[in-house]
């Protein structure tokens, strides 16, 4: 499958973060603040966020998260804030929170609905507690979001991950951050796990649940791109191509702008 070239780092890095640092200073903020996961979209956006000098807040939200997401995230801001004295962290622990919620409101008896719908809220009450620290300390929310999870297969959650103020890493492929992660010494350890969201309280990864690598989903997007269709492939490369466009295509709520209704008033 056909990859893209490969970008310069050095250079891309310091695009965004010129970007950045012009951004806080025109929204007269003091920085931004950032989610942290221990995956590798959050590591190369914070430490991206880092480098414009401005204050940054790595926040731990935790809800029933796996100790090894847990460890990667701490690692992660540990060596963050030693490089960096501009970086601050904060933990809000949301397993009672979540546990809370799922008291009060009704349970469904499809477990799919029910248990995406609980995966979608985690997301949700993180975006609410990021905001919480944003309004306090006039921070921006900065977004982790990757070019093919938010405009390719729309993989995330609407008003979750998927609130934010600004997205520094939304043009960039998958590979792209992995380039970027390595130029940006993010710790080994995030470099080399198995994308996963943690929202289902299990081991599943993304492409478990998105059913095709990122790699071959950026191959499928460019193809996309290029006016491809379905019956100019064959084998894996038709798989990959369909689950693209069916995700590209139901997914389209979350990247279009919301439908107003425009009201006639003559």
């Amino acid at each position: 499958m056909q990859k893209l070239a490969p970008i310069n780092a050095e250079k891309v890095n310091g695009q965004i973060v010129n970007w950045l640092k012009e951004y806080a200073t025109n929204a007269k903020v003091n920085g931004f603040v950032v989610g942290i996961s221990g995956g590798i979209d959050s590591a190369v956006t914070s430490t991206l966020c880092a480098q414009t000098g401005l204050k940054v807040l790595c926040v731990e939200m935790p809800i029933h998260q796996a100790q090894s997401q847990v460890s990667r995230g701490r690692q992660h801001i540990e060596q963050l804030m030693q490089r960096f004295p501009n970086v601050d962290r904060a933990e809000t622990e949301l397993t009672q929170v979540f546990e809370h919620f799922k008291q009060v409101v009704p349970e469904d008896t499809d477990s799919v609905k029910l248990n995406l719908s609980l995966a979608n809220t985690r997301a949700r009450l993180r975006m609410t507690t990021l905001y919480y620290y944003a309004g306090i300390y006039g921070l921006l929310v900065a977004g982790t979001g990757n070019k093919v999870e938010d405009f390719g297969v729309g993989f995330f959650t609407k008003y979750g991950d998927g609130g934010v103020d600004l997205s520094p890493i939304a043009d960039l492929m998958k590979s792209d951050v992995y380039a970027l992660a390595k130029y940006l010494n993010v710790p080994e350890s995030i470099q080399k796990a198995a994308p996963t969201d943690g929202l289902f309280g299990d081991d599943r990864t993304d492409e478990d649940q998105l059913g095709a690598s990122y790699d071959e989903l950026e191959w499928a997007m460019l193809q996309s791109e290029t006016g491809k269709t379905i019956d100019d492939f064959t084998g894996r490369e038709k798989s990959v191509f369909e689950i693209y466009k069916r995700l590209n295509k139901s997914n389209q709520h979350k990247m279009n702008a919301i439908p107003i209704c425009l009201v006639n008033r003559d």
